[in-house]
C-alpha cells in the first residue's frame, strides 16, 4: 500500500489539497472541525509530512525550474536564452527538465519539484497533456508558475504566448495570395491550445477566401519521424496533391523538404511551403524557407521577468494574466 499523501487525504475528505495542507499546518483559515477531520484521517492512514520540503519552503533556494517538451526545437533553445539572461541578473540557477513530449515525464518532473527544490517554475506543456491535476498541485502548495508558448488556458497562471491564430491566418493568406488553391495544414496534438489556434487561423483564412476546407489536407502528426515522412510522402505522391503547405511545426517543414527532394518535386513551382519556425538556417535552405518567426527570446525573457515578480511578490497588482507577443512573417523563395 502506497503511503498517504496530501492528494490521498484530499480525495478521501472531498477537500482541496490546499485546504488539507493548511489544516495540517494549523492555519487560522481552516475551521477546528475541518482540522480535526484532516488530522484524524492523517493518523489513520499514517500520513508522514515531508520535513525536507517544509524546511525548504521557508527559505529561498535561489533556483527556478524550466519544464519544456524538447530542446532540439529552435524555439525552445532561444526561449531558454531569454530565461537565462533574467535568471543570471537575479542571481538564480536554472534547472531544466525535458519531458520529451510524454505526460509521464511531465508528471515525474512536477513530483520532483514538489519537494521544494525550486522557488518557481516556467513551463511549456507536452503534447500529451490533457489533464491538469498534476499542474494544479503546484498552485496548491504555493509554488509560483508561469506558462509560456504551450499553455493550459483554464489554469490561473500567467501566460506568455505569441499571436498563434493571427499568424496562422496570415500564413494561409500568404499562400492564397501566391495562387495556391489546395493548401494542406500540417499540425500536431489537439490537446494543445496553441495547435488548435493555428488550425483555426488556417480554416478561417480558407473560409474568408471561399475555399472549401478538405479534411484530407488537414493532417495531425506525432513524434515518430519515420511515420511522418511516410505520411508526407503519400500525400505529395498521391492523386491531386496540395500546391501549398502550411506547417504549424518546424520539423514537419524540414521533413517536407526531404520528401520533395526524394520525389523530385520542385519548391516553389509545384508546391509552396510556409512554416512556423525559428530555424536559424531557414534562409540557407534550398530554396530558402518562408517562415512565421516567433519572438522566442522575448517570450522566454518576459516569462522569466513575470516569474521573478511573483517570487519576490513585487508589483503583484500589475502582473498580467496573459502577454501576447507578435510573430513575424518572413517571405522567402519557398513561396515566391
Amino acid at each position: 500500500m502506497k503511503p498517504a499523501n496530501l492528494k490521498t487525504l484530499a480525495l478521501e475528505l472531498n477537500l482541496s489539497i490546499s485546504t488539507v495542507s493548511k489544516a495540517l499546518r494549523d492555519s487560522y483559515e481552516i475551521s477546528q472541525e475541518t482540522k480535526k477531520k484532516v488530522t484524524d484521517l492523517a493518523k489513520e492512514l499514517n500520513y508522514q509530512p515531508n520535513p525536507f520540503a517544509s524546511g525548504l519552503r521557508k527559505k529561498s533556494s535561489k533556483t527556478i525550474a524550466v519544464i519544456i517538451p524538447e530542446i532540439a526545437n529552435n524555439f525552445f533553445t532561444l526561449a531558454m536564452d531569454g530565461i537565462q539572461v533574467i535568471a543570471q541578473e537575479m542571481g538564480y540557477h536554472v534547472l531544466t527538465y525535458l519531458t520529451q513530449e510524454t505526460l509521464s515525464n511531465e508528471i515525474a518532473s512536477i513530483n520532483h519539484l514538489r519537494s521544494g527544490r525550486v522557488d518557481g517554475v516556467l513551463m511549456s506543456i507536452c503534447s500529451e497533456t490533457s489533464n491538469n491535476s498534476h499542474l494544479e498541485m503546484l498552485n496548491d502548495i504555493g509554488i509560483p508558475v508561469v506558462f509560456f508558448d504551450r499553455v493550459c488556458e483554464n489554469l490561473p497562471f500567467p501566460k506568455v504566448t505569441t499571436d498563434d491564430y493571427e499568424s496562422a491566418f496570415k500564413a494561409t493568406q500568404h499562400l492564397i495570395d501566391a495562387n495556391c488553391k489546395r493548401i494542406a495544414f500540417f499540425g500536431g496534438s489537439r490537446h494543445l491550445s496553441i495547435m488548435n489556434k493555428r488550425r483555426n487561423g488556417y480554416l478561417n483564412a480558407l473560409e474568408k477566401n471561399n475555399i472549401e476546407a478538405d479534411p484530407n489536407l488537414m493532417l495531425d502528426f506525432n513524434d515518430n519521424n519515420e511515420e511522418n515522412l511516410q505520411i508526407i510522402g503519400s500525400l505529395l505522391s498521391g492523386k491531386n496533391p496540395p500546391d501549398g503547405i502550411f506547417s504549424a511545426i518546424e520539423k514537419l517543414a524540414i521533413n517536407t523538404y526531404e520528401i520533395c527532394y526524394q520525389l523530385d518535386i520542385n519548391i516553389p513551382n509545384e508546391v509552396k511551403i510556409i512554416s512556423f519556425s525559428n530555424l536559424r538556417t531557414a534562409s540557407f535552405l534550398g530554396p530558402p524557407l518562408t517562415t512565421i518567426t516567433q519572438p522566442a527570446f522575448e517570450i522566454g525573457h518576459e516569462a522569466a521577468a513575470i516569474l521573478f515578480r511573483l517570487i519576490e511578490k513585487k508589483q503583484m497588482n500589475d502582473i498580467p494574466d496573459k502577454v501576447v507577443l507578435k510573430s513575424t512573417l518572413i517571405a522567402r523563395k519557398s513561396t515566391l
